[in-house]
């Protein structure tokens, strides 16, 4: 395969347009299509390198990489060896439990990436382009350096390119930028060799929207050679972080394998310090290691995190990765983008200045208001046959104010029809339509930049009445123009004037003066409605919000100030900028990290280092983006969070969630699943373990009384049914009241954490005792034994439903940690109770059912046995009780 020609990286932006022709040998002719095609060859097609899809096979293969499946996978191979190859059971069940778990995790990831192709509406845009001397319409992936393409209002720019001409150029660079207003370039701006992509205005760059205007530009680079590509690498680069859920079972494994090896190791000798055969005693240890490892915890695990996916899905947060559902849970920091997930990404008028008085955009305006006519009049937004608007999302903004306050653009301009304009231009800053009055006159609407307007105003218009304006009234408008300002709002002017005729000859000296000042309207991207609720919820659970974009720090600031993100009354300085953080080293702003809560003007660079730099605090760090900048910091974050509407492919590729509603209170909502999958991850770990813990200790002791208490089947069995359906059942259960009231957990929190690791011991040592305890009594008292066989029988019996039965009642203790089952709700869940009951069922037919209690070696119980066998198992519940009780009380006095 040829190798690909470099392309160059000489500062476009900066240098004069002769030496930009000299670099890429080009001309404003543009190409021709032999050397067009000559150039495709050396630079390859204008796309980005795309990662190749894993194969169903490797997908399959990487389920098998973590420590505990491969424990399960040796377990299974000595059980099969220790056994001679005659008992298979133990075997089978445990690949079939590592199985379904690869296949479910298969299955989960392809589900997600089949939601995220849902989601991508990235057809490749066609450019129209200049080759030998005409213009003709080519697919974007064919652009190479040195073409001359042309853009006008509606185009996705196809690749990097310096502009040659512009005509009222306005471009949309949110997706690199993060900046939500439309930018006005200019061909003919001189661009300082440092400036960042957002005040470049002589460029245009690659996925950038054309929304008003049209130009042309010369294309400098494609591909990864573009911004968006050299993105793209950054991401490829960037190393995959290590989620919480991976770390916690990675501890468990180890800690696991340790204890395993030595329960064996033990079990082993104290089997041959009493005589026994090598070969016997090994084969116990395997069992006893086998009964130690808690084979359904993968697939448990899986499950549950599964099945909040499925949550979440409801919810709109599609999650692409599994162990991020339980890493949203433990989440200190979310590192939110503004644009689109803080705020409404549409601008909208939140203020009017009219009349004289500055009221709410909300407050009652007359459709005669001679400000709202004006803004609606002098404005090119085109509204289709549905209704919606389309145009610059400014404009937008002030037609969708219009509609609000009863003005139908359409009626009036049915009435009173355009019949000339002058087109807004970045030179004079103003924008001025005529229409025709009924009688005879003519109404020129204008608006634009207050500081240019006013100067062609000389007279106002304040009740109906028009009267010279003074300097007063001036001091007046630019006083409110620069509260608006300082509001983040952006400001703009409107006037007008009456005029007997349309000159023949349109110029801005002669129509653009003697104005009558109307008002000043005043422009936001607004914060979600819910957003600010959601920051609440968010401090109020210990995470603290934080927001990073490319946006202008006085707009940032004031919308960080409504959300709550920093105190209003607070005058110290919450806005750190990118150009500042250029001037800090690593070392300095590790320093000063915790100091801001806003981060202005920033490049993927700095997203990086800020995401980075909270890491190395220690915290788990969440990071959400819709652009193609966002995603190198989605993919070094902890857990990448990317946009479903307004998201660019490369970033939802990055991400580990996707929001399908771009909506900053969805992540709340996540996060409040997240804690509740780790806390039901936690309560089935500890009934695995405790219960698992009960097995061994019940065996092993009763190895040392010389007592035959429990068959290889009995553990089977009890496996089987109680660590099935419960442990699923404790997965799924409902959060506990207040979990959003705590602070989060954190990086060095495990699943031992929070009291678990010293209850499942207890737990465990106290089912083993009650366990040995009905056997023992049995052994103690045989009167309902006919003969010593028979005692035997009735005793393993007893212990067999002892211990199966005790685990049930055990799970009811699991349903909180510290909490009473009163308080949490013993039969809350459906499917806890419903679970219960059929394990409870399958537990007891084996002794109940004639067949069935021969092939288990177990004998039917009278009622005082029974009464023997339950009071000891429900006798659990009322002891963890009174501990959970101490414990407490213990707590409240610390």
């Amino acid at each position: 395969m040829q190798e690909k020609k470099v392309q160059s990286q000489a500062l476009f932006h900066h240098l004069p347009l002769t030496e930009v022709f000299d670099e890429l040998s080009a001309t404003d002719k543009g190409l021709t299509e032999q050397e067009a095609k000559k150039r495709l060859n050396q630079y390859g097609e204008n796309e980005l390198n795309v990662s190749k899809k894993k194969s169903l096979l490797v997908k399959f293969a990487e389920q098998f990489k973590d420590l505990m499946i491969i424990i399960l996978i040796i377990a299974a191979i000595l059980s099969v060896i220790t056994s001679g190859g005659h008992d298979l059971s133990d075997a089978i069940i445990i690949m079939a439990v590592v199985i379904i778990n690869a296949i479910f995790g298969v299955y989960q990831e392809g589900k997600a990436e089949a939601a995220i192709e849902a989601l991508k509406d990235m057809s490749s845009p066609m450019a129209r382009v200049k080759r030998d001397g005409h213009i003709k319409e080519v697919d974007s992936k064919e652009l190479v350096p040195g073409d001359v393409v042309l853009l006008e209002a509606g185009d996705v720019v196809p690749a990097d390119m310096r502009l040659l001409e512009s005509a009222s150029l306005k471009i949309e660079e949110a997706a690199l930028t993060g900046e939500s207003v439309p930018v006005e370039k200019d061909a003919r701006h001189s661009v300082s060799a440092d400036s960042g992509i957002g005040d470049r205005l002589n460029m245009a760059y690659q996925n950038a929207n054309v929304t008003y205007g049209r130009g042309s530009g010369l294309v400098t680079n494609t591909a990864m050679f573009t911004e968006v590509g050299k993105i793209a690498s950054m991401i490829e680069s960037a190393d995959e972080t290590e989620t919480p859920l991976k770390r916690n079972l990675n501890k468990l494994s180890k800690v696991l394998t340790w204890a395993i090896l030595a329960i064996a190791a033990v079990t082993f000798l104290v089997h041959l310090l009493r005589g026994g055969e090598i070969v016997q005693g090994l084969m116990t240890s395997v069992a006893l290691a086998v009964a130690a490892i808690p084979e359904g915890l993968p697939a448990i695990v899986t499950i549950v995190l599964a099945l909040g996916t499925q949550v979440l899905a409801k919810k709109n947060a599609i999650v692409r990765k599994l162990p991020a559902v339980e890493t949203l849970g433990s989440t200190e920091i979310i590192a939110s983008d503004k644009t689109g997930t803080l705020t409404m990404n549409q601008m909208t008028v939140e203020k009017i200045f009219t009349d004289g008085v500055l009221i709410n955009a909300d407050e009652k305006l007359s459709v005669d208001d001679m400000t709202l006519r004006v803004m609606n009049f002098a404005n090119d937004t085109k509204i289709s046959a549905d209704g919606s608007l389309i145009g610059d999302p400014t404009e937008t903004a002030l037609v969708k104010f219009g509609r609000t306050k009863d003005f139908d653009v359409r009626t009036e301009l049915t009435e009173y029809p355009r019949v000339a304009e002058l087109p807004f231009d970045s030179d004079r800053k103003l924008m001025s339509t005529i229409h025709q009055l009924a009688d005879g006159k003519y109404l020129v609407a204008v608006k634009g930049a207050p500081d240019q307007l006013l100067k062609r105003a000389n007279k106002k218009l304040v009740k109906d009445e028009v009267s010279p304006l003074s300097a007063t009234d001036r001091k007046e408008i630019l006083t409110v123009n620069h509260e608006m300002a300082h509001e983040a709002l952006r400001v703009l002017m409107m006037a007008f004037k009456y005029i007997d005729k349309v000159p023949s000859v349109l110029t801005s000296e002669d129509l653009e003066n003697d104005l009558i000042f109307a008002g000043l309207v005043g422009m936001i991207d607004p914060e979600r409605a819910e957003a600010a609720e959601a920051v609440r919820i968010a401090v109020e659970a210990g995470i603290r919000p934080i927001m990073i974009t490319g946006d202008h720090q006085d707009t940032a600031e004031a919308i960080a100030k409504r959300l709550g993100i920093i105190n209003a009354t607070d005058t110290t300085d919450h806005v750190l900028t990118g150009a500042e953080l250029n001037d800090m080293d690593d070392k300095t702003f590790q320093k000063v990290v915790k100091q801001y809560s806003v981060y202005a003007r920033v490049s993927p660079e700095h997203k990086v280092r800020i995401v980075k730099a909270w890491q190395n605090e220690g915290k788990v760090v969440a990071m959400t983006g819709d652009g193609v900048n966002d995603a190198p910091a989605l993919k070094t974050a902890d857990i990448g969070i990317g946009m479903g509407i307004t998201g660019t492919e490369v970033s939802k590729g990055a991400s580990d969630m996707v929001l399908a509603d771009d909506n900053f209170a969805t992540i709340i909502v996540a996060v409040e699943e997240g804690r509740k999958v780790f806390a039901n991850i936690q309560k089935t770990i500890q009934y695995l373990l405790s219960a698992n813990t009960a097995e061994v200790l019940t065996i092993f002791l009763a190895t040392m009384f010389g007592w035959d208490v429990l068959l290889p089947v009995h553990l089977l069995w009890i496996n089987l049914v109680t660590d099935t359906f419960p442990a699923i059942a404790l997965g799924v259960e409902p959060n506990e009241p207040g979990s959003m009231q705590q602070k989060p957990r954190g990086k060095k929190a495990s699943f031992f954490s929070g009291g678990v690791l010293s209850a499942t011991i207890y737990q465990g040592l106290l089912q083993a005792a009650l366990t040995l305890g009905v056997y023992g009594l049995a052994l103690a008292f045989p009167e309902h034994a006919g003969n010593h066989t028979m005692m035997h029988q009735d005793a393993l019996t007893m212990a067999f439903a002892t211990l199966g039965l005790i685990q049930l009642f055990h799970a009811f203790n699991v349903k909180s940690i510290h909490q009473s089952i009163f308080k949490v709700g013993a039969f809350k869940s459906k499917t806890f109770n419903w679970s219960i009951l059929v394990s409870f069922a399958l537990l007891a037919c084996v002794i109940l059912v004639p067949g069935l209690n021969g092939i288990f070696h177990v004998s039917h119980l009278d009622l005082y046995q029974w009464g023997m066998v339950l009071g000891m198992s429900f006798a659990v519940i009322i002891i963890v009780e009174i501990v959970k009780f101490v414990q407490r009380l213990m707590m409240k006095k610390a």
